[in-house]
C-alpha cells in the first residue's frame, strides 16, 4: 500500500498539469504541412501506447502467474536450454517498430520540405524572414513592403519563408502551420507552409538564442486572398520608408513593437546568398554579435607565438621580473 503513495501522487500531478492545457497547437493544425507533422505525432504516439500495453500485459501476467504462493514453496522449476524462436522473436519486434517509424519519420520529411500537395502549381508567395535581437523582419520582396514582429499571409497559397538570422541561430516555428526550420547568419533556409484556415496563429523562435530569445514571439494572420490585398494597399499608402539608417537602428534596438514600412531592407542590405555564405552587405549589418575572436584574439593567449625554446622561469616572482625588465 505504500508503494501505491508516490504513483498516485504522481498521476494526480500528471493530471492537474494536463488540465492546465487549454491545448496543443501542435495537435490543432491549420494547414497541410502542419497536418502531416500532427498525424506523424499521433501514429508515433499510439505506436508507444501499443508497446507500453503489450509490456504492462505481459509484466501482469507472469506478475500473477509465477508470484510466489504457499501452495508452490520449494518449486524448483526445470532447467531450460531457452527458446531460439522467442529469443528472435523478441528482437524482430523492435527492429520492425524502428523501421516503421523510420519509414514514416523520412516520409514526412520529405513532404513538408516541398510545396504542399494540390498546391504545385501556384506561385508561392515569397518572404523574407530575418532574425535579429529580438525580434523579426518579414520582409515582402514583390509586394515592396516590411514588417516587424508580425506577418500577414493569404490563405490558400503556398508560402515561402526564406529564413537567414543578423545574429545568433534563430528557429522560426508556427506550430499551426508548419515545423520549425533554424536560420542562420551565412545562408537561407526555406519553409513551405500552407494555411487553410483563416486566423490569427502564434510563431516564436524556437531555438534559445540568447536573453530575449522569450520576446521574440510575433502573430501570423492568415487571411483571405482579398483582405491582404487591401491590406498591402494600405501599408504602401500610409506606412512610411524604411531608410538604410533607420534598418540600422532597428537591429541596435533590443525590444520593438509591431512595426510596417512600405519599402524593405532587402535593396541595401540583401540576404545572404541561398545556400552560400552570405553577401558582403549582410557582413556589414551583423554588428550585434561579430563572428567569435580567434584562439590568437583571445585574452587568454597575450603572445600567440611563444618562442619554444625560450627556458620557463624558475618561479612566478622571476617570472614577474623577468616581464619587467622586457617592458622597461
Amino acid at each position: 500500500m505504500k508503494k501505491r503513495g508516490p504513483l498516485f501522487a504522481l498521476f494526480l500531478s500528471f493530471s492537474l498539469l494536463l488540465s492546465g492545457c487549454s491545448s496543443l497547437t501542435v495537435l490543432d493544425p491549420k494547414g497541410p504541412a502542419a497536418r502531416t507533422l500532427s498525424d506523424t505525432i499521433i501514429f508515433s504516439i499510439l505506436m508507444m501506447l501499443g508497446v507500453l500495453a503489450v509490456v504492462y500485459t505481459l509484466f501482469i501476467v507472469f506478475l500473477v502467474k509465477y508470484r510466489a504462493k504457499k501452495s508452490n514453496e520449494g518449486y524448483v522449476p526445470p532447467h531450460e536450454e531457452g527458446s531460439k524462436w522467442l529469443e528472435a522473436t523478441w528482437i524482430a519486434i523492435p527492429v520492425i517498430i524502428v523501421a516503421i517509424l523510420s519509414v514514416v519519420t523520412v516520409k514526412t520529411t520529405a513532404d513538408v520540405e516541398k510545396i504542399p500537395a494540390g498546391y504545385e502549381n501556384q506561385k508561392p508567395l515569397v518572404i523574407y524572414a530575418a532574425a535579429s535581437n529580438w525580434k523579426w523582419h518579414f520582409s515582402y520582396p514583390e509586394e515592396g513592403i516590411e514588417t516587424v514582429n508580425y506577418v500577414n499571409i493569404p490563405t490558400h497559397r503556398p508560402i515561402e519563408f526564406r529564413i537567414y538570422s543578423f545574429g545568433p541561430i534563430a528557429s522560426l516555428w508556427i506550430p499551426q502551420l508548419a515545423g520549425q526550420k533554424y536560420g542562420m547568419s551565412d545562408m537561407v533556409n526555406k519553409l513551405n507552409l500552407v494555411a487553410d484556415v483563416p486566423g490569427s496563429y502564434m510563431g516564436k523562435n524556437s531555438n534559445f538564442s540568447g536573453e530575449g530569445f522569450a520576446h521574440m514571439e510575433f502573430e501570423a494572420l492568415a487571411m483571405s486572398a482579398a483582405e491582404f490585398d487591401e491590406w498591402v494597399s494600405d501599408v504602401k499608402a500610409n506606412e512610411p520608408e524604411l531608410s538604410e539608417s533607420e534598418f540600422k537602428k532597428l537591429l541596435d534596438t533590443k525590444h520593438v513593437g509591431r512595426m510596417s514600412f512600405s519599402s524593405n531592407h532587402l535593396t541595401f542590405s540583401p540576404p545572404p546568398e541561398e545556400g552560400h555564405h552570405g553577401s558582403v552587405d549582410h557582413q556589414d549589418n551583423k554588428t550585434e554579435h561579430p563572428e567569435p575572436a580567434t584562439q590568437d584574439e583571445t585574452e587568454f593567449d597575450d603572445e600567440p607565438n611563444v618562442d619554444p625554446n625560450k627556458p620557463l622561469p624558475e618561479s612566478p616572482a622571476d617570472e614577474g621580473s623577468t616581464n619587467h625588465e622586457e617592458h622597461k
